[in-house]
């Protein structure tokens, strides 16, 4: 799975039409509330795998909130929760 690193400012340029569900990592949940602590905690950054409409993208950046249907990057920049595929700390 070859992943495309971009600049956490790139992602408001992306576009989440696609509604179809990507396959996540069994986790994922854990991951996100892993990542939120970090962030809050420590200000520390993870490496997030997403798909938007057109591939598969990786951002490094911290995880300051999450929602029911979306997670908040530092910086005010949402991404879908149905599109991440993974999150490393």
């Amino acid at each position: 799975m070859e992943a495309t690193l971009i600049n956490k400012e790139d992602i408001r340029h992306l576009t989440f039409f696609n509604k179809e569900k990507v396959i996540q990592h069994t986790d994922i949940l854990q991951q996100i509330e892993r990542a939120t602590t970090l962030g809050n905690s420590f200000k520390t950054k993870v490496s997030i795998l997403f798909q938007d409409d057109q591939s598969i993208k990786k951002v490094e950046t911290t995880t300051w909130a999450v929602g029911s249907k979306f997670i908040c990057l530092k910086g005010g920049i949402w991404i879908p929760i149905s599109r991440l595929i993974e999150i490393k700390s």
